[in-house]
């Protein structure tokens, strides 16, 4: 597992780091160890004079736009047309003129948002993902990030989720086949390089 290169043109997507998240038990990584590495990422890129995009799950006050359908999940937790939002980004995260904020209503970062759109017009290639859930919002978008035609590099240590097989599952099946998995520290070096 090892980042061959970055493009010239790359920028950091940091999926829902936000309070919610943020206190759910993670594995493999505690969230606190992916939110330095995120915040490490972050400075790295902005150092770098590349975007960094931050993420969040939202949904408006009265929950209309949330994802509609069934689903075992939703029944359980009695629907899920209600407002849903996980708070706000992390503190080490905020506070960055520059920075660009997406909001999703979807496990995606690229359905209904206007996240292709500001990669695009900023002529991005390739993206590096890290964030929590690894198995829902960062896979998500990544596999839309795949389609879209972007080259996806993800951060795995700065990565985690709420069950280990399903990021184990992610980072070492799914992630080889649509972009190159590396560690924070690799991913900082090319961006220096």
């Amino acid at each position: 597992m090892a980042v061959t290169e970055l493009d010239d043109k790359t920028a950091l997507v940091l999926i829902d780091l936000q309070a919610g998240t943020l206190a759910a038990p993670t594995t493999p990584y505690p969230a606190a160890d992916v939110v330095a590495r995120a915040a490490a990422l972050a400075d790295g890129f902005r150092a770098a004079g590349a975007p960094v995009i931050l993420v969040r799950m939202a949904t408006s006050p009265d929950g209309a736009d949330a994802v509609p359908g069934r689903s075992e999940a939703a029944r359980l937790a009695g629907g899920r047309s209600r407002p849903y939002d996980l708070g706000p980004i992390a503190e080490p995260l905020t506070g960055h003129d520059g920075d660009l904020h997406v909001t999703k209503r979807n496990w995606g970062a690229f359905l209904g948002t206007d996240l292709d759109l500001q990669l695009r017009r900023r002529g991005i290639t390739q993206i590096v993902l890290g964030g929590i859930a690894t198995s829902l919002g960062v896979e998500s978008t990544a596999r839309a990030a795949h389609e879209h035609g972007y080259h996806v590099t993800f951060a795995v240590d700065a990565m985690t989720d709420i069950d280990e097989d399903a990021h184990r599952h992610s980072v070492s099946y799914l992630f080889p086949l649509i972009g190159e998995p590396g560690t924070t520290e690799e991913i900082l070096a090319l961006l220096k390089g």
